[in-house]
């Protein structure tokens, strides 16, 4: 079994990237040439995705003629949340409803993803079909770049936890269904909220990533990671 569905959030205003997003959006703002987009796409290509959706809000424009320049072996489709920002859980449950009971990744470009990625993605996936429950990639707080993470989660074995002393942070890349999206009867609400459920179900899983981690969550991050050979 290969999972064939992926989903790329690319609906953020990333105001923390100010001046940067005021004009470009976070999706392709770039590290040593390549958009933070097409990373994103490239990483999930490679590993056999061959559906991809992708949701816009902010300069949404801008994402729309990317995309009808970017060459890729997987089929695009764009959501669009222009009139109403869903937060990351309602647009992913808008943008996937054609991926039907297919498990599916998704993927936050906001992380330098690379090829190193690889094969870490290959294990959340062997993970996922041998367990059948949502799988998170998480890493160790001491492998980012940026210091002040508080960290999201733990992990006991392979399950995911919350506590006060988390020492795990999410990399931004999970598999999951839609049934895990239906915990949830809203039309706007944040992935925390259905992680948040499946903790207390005992039902999610994670996978420790030992890449170090970069994380462009603000404008002083970019230009550091910018400045750094990396990616």
């Amino acid at each position: 079994m290969k999972i064939k569905h992926g989903m790329i959030l690319a609906a953020g205003i990333g105001k923390r990237m100010h001046p940067l997003t005021l004009k470009t959006p976070k999706p392709l703002l770039e590290i040593k040439g390549v958009t933070l987009l097409e990373r994103a796409l490239n990483l999930l290509v490679s590993n056999g995705v061959e559906e991809v959706c992708i949701n816009i809000h902010h300069l949404s424009d801008q994402i729309r003629e990317y995309l009808s320049k970017f060459k890729s072996e997987a089929n695009i489709e764009i959501s669009s949340e222009e009139d109403l920002l869903l937060d990351t859980g309602g647009g992913v449950e808008k943008a996937t409803k054609a991926f039907k009971k297919n498990p599916f990744f998704i993927i936050n470009p906001d992380t330098l993803w690379s090829d190193k990625y690889y094969k870490e993605v290959q294990f959340l996936e062997k993970v996922y079909i041998e367990n059948k429950k949502p799988c998170l990639l998480l890493v160790k707080k001491d492998l980012s770049l940026d210091k002040s993470f508080k960290g999201d989660f733990n992990l006991d074995g392979k399950l995911v936890s919350k506590d006060e002393n988390n020492k795990y942070i999410f990399t931004g890349l999970q598999i999951i269904t839609r049934d895990s999206l239906n915990l949830i009867n809203k039309k706007v609400f944040s992935m925390n909220e259905v992680w948040k459920k499946l903790i207390n179900e005992k039902n999610l899983y994670g996978v420790e990533s030992n890449e170090k981690f970069y994380h462009l969550n603000t404008f002083e991050m970019y230009k550091k990671i910018s400045k750094m050979n990396v990616g």
